[in-house]
């Protein structure tokens, strides 16, 4: 999931390059889906849910309900670098 966001961020910023905005529609970063994916291990749905001329914010929920839902359920990216995570905020650091 972290590697998709930053891959979702990556694209956002060559998207902005040429159209001077973020935008919504993950086909146009790249992804085969035009909303939310599933990543490979069926563990996280990944989506960009809010975005606009100046900011985009992405994000990766955990599916799976087991231990590791309740440690890093949520991780979000935005246009500033800005990384979260709940309910745990040190995920995006977090080894296992």
């Amino acid at each position: 999931a972290k590697a998709a966001l930053l891959q979702i961020a990556t694209n956002q910023e060559r998207f902005y390059l040429q159209n001077n905005t973020y935008t919504c529609d993950m086909t146009r970063l790249g992804f085969s889906a035009g909303a939310g994916f599933v990543t490979d291990s069926g563990s996280c749905t990944v989506d960009v849910t809010a975005c606009d001329a100046n900011n985009f914010t992405a994000q990766a929920i955990y599916n799976m309900a087991d231990t590791e839902a309740g440690k890093c359920g949520t991780f979000q990216i935005n246009g500033r670098n800005v990384k979260t995570s709940a309910p745990l905020a040190d995920c995006w650091t977090r080894t296992r």
